[in-house]
């Protein structure tokens, strides 16, 4: 059965990534006039650096303080042991697309041309996690 995407539907959505390390993987990237609530990202340490095991998740989007697109906004960053497992299961939502200015209408209008994204990293090339990500896609178009 396919998946109704259509506009003012809202559909569960699951994606997993295998050895993720400091290249930066989107978790979701944004679509314009969608909202998504994060419900958890799931993240398990399968290979240590030895140096450095730190795990950020973060958010490139707009920053409604200074008005500027395109920010890199962090959310959480852990240390990860060998083997570990971190859930990180604190909800929140974002708007897929920038605004086009900084008033409260225009981001929830999502008028802007740049998509907004949930990425994740870690902080050497021979750390690797195994991520998963679920969260809500709400299509407004």
């Amino acid at each position: 059965m396919a998946l109704n995407t259509s506009a003012g539907t809202e559909t569960l959505h699951s994606a997993h990534f295998e050895d993720v390390n400091t290249a930066t993987v989107s978790l979701i990237t944004g679509v314009q006039h969608h909202i998504y609530t994060v419900l958890s990202v799931i993240v398990r340490k399968v290979v240590n650096s030895g140096t450095s095991n730190d795990v950020t998740l973060f958010f490139t989007g707009y920053d409604s303080n200074a008005g500027t697109s395109a920010q890199t906004l962090h959310i959480a960053m852990w240390e990860l042991g060998s083997e570990e497992t971190y859930v990180f299961n604190d909800k929140f939502s974002f708007n897929g697309y920038e605004p086009s200015s900084n008033t409260q209408a225009a981001r929830a209008a999502q008028a802007g041309s740049v998509a907004q994204y949930l990425k994740l990293t870690t902080s050497h090339a021979d750390c690797k996690v195994d991520v998963t990500v679920t969260y809500i896609d709400q299509n407004n178009a």
